[in-house]
């Protein structure tokens, strides 16, 4: 089955001017966002808690109706034409959610059946290969672990062959076997020309796999760039060590503690060597020190934090 693509010129993703509220207008999800996804990109939408992706996302699918503005998926409206940008979606839900009475191939075979493909065995059977489902595909969906069915549900989204793939927190709470498999499989299907927007916490993953970033705070767009423009922007040199003692003031007031690791932001040489004197004078033991450039959880933080930032193209 051919993978459609979206007429000369228009975006796999169009957000135009999308707000949301709710409780008759008193709750504000989204203020007016807009940018646009390109055909064969791998996006990454990231903001804390609340911020308004899952509105966002909620509206793409069709599971929410915005109070204004509009969302396209491949050309199509998601309200004036939902039943192609419906077929264009492939969505991965942070929810488990599987039906108790089929097996894997079972649920398969209905989610293909439902969007209308014939005859789709062989790609069944690539997905349930590619996602480690092989070993699974008569059993049960009641029988399978939350990480087995985390990749059914995968399965699920993928099984119609759609232009468009949204993965929303996928690997929240999986296995690290699992993150590996996905991801594999995921990236091969963006270099053969699927759009992928992905949602998730680990800000790791995001800066090694997408190729451009928007960040939301409070329901609107505060940073939109390519991945290596944002970190280039805020390329600001890191120091990293593990400590187990209290630090001094005149540090600890600039640094972010992670359980034993602690991160401070110095502009340059010179003032690494300031601090490294302090906690010399000190006495505060370090292990595994080491100098680095800001990574994308540095430059998250600075803009959560209410760093001025530019959003671009």
């Amino acid at each position: 089955m051919p993978m459609p693509t979206p007429a000369s010129g228009l975006p796999a993703i169009s957000f135009q001017n999308v707000s949301k509220t709710y409780r008759g207008g008193s709750v504000r999800a989204l203020d007016g966002v807009s940018f646009d996804i390109q055909p064969g990109e791998f996006f990454g939408l990231l903001g804390p808690n609340g911020a308004g992706k899952t509105s966002l996302i909620s509206i793409l699918a069709g599971l929410s109706q915005a109070s204004g503005g509009s969302v396209k998926v491949m050309g199509h409206d998601v309200v004036a034409d939902y039943a192609a940008a419906r077929r264009a979606l492939g969505i991965v839900p942070q929810e488990l959610v599987f039906d108790p009475f089929f097996s894997v191939r079972e649920a398969l075979e209905i989610q293909s059946g439902y969007f209308g493909v014939k005859g789709n065995g062989a790609w069944i059977d690539e997905l349930l290969e590619n996602l480690g489902l092989a070993d699974k595909a008569k059993a049960n969906m009641r029988q399978l672990s939350g990480g087995m069915k985390r990749r059914v549900l995968v399965a699920q989204a993928l099984v119609h062959r759609p232009p468009v793939i949204v993965l929303d927190e996928p690997t929240a709470g999986v296995d690290v076997e699992l993150r590996q498999t996905l991801w594999a499989f995921i990236a091969r299907l963006n270099r053969e020309g699927h759009t992928v927007l992905l949602t998730t916490h680990y800000l790791e993953e995001a800066e090694a796999l997408c190729h451009r970033i928007a960040m939301l705070k409070l329901g609107r767009v505060v940073a939109l760039d390519r991945t290596s423009d944002l970190l280039s922007g805020r390329a600001s040199t890191m120091l990293r060590f593990k400590t187990d003692a209290a630090l001094p003031p005149a540090l600890a007031a600039q640094s972010r503690v992670t359980g034993r690791i602690v991160q401070i932001k110095a502009h340059d040489a010179a003032e690494v060597e300031t601090m490294l004197a302090t906690l010399r004078a000190a006495q505060v033991p370090v292990e595994d020190l080491e100098i680095g450039r800001a990574d994308l959880e540095d430059v998250f933080l600075e803009i959560m934090n209410g760093a001025e930032q530019g959003v671009g193209a």
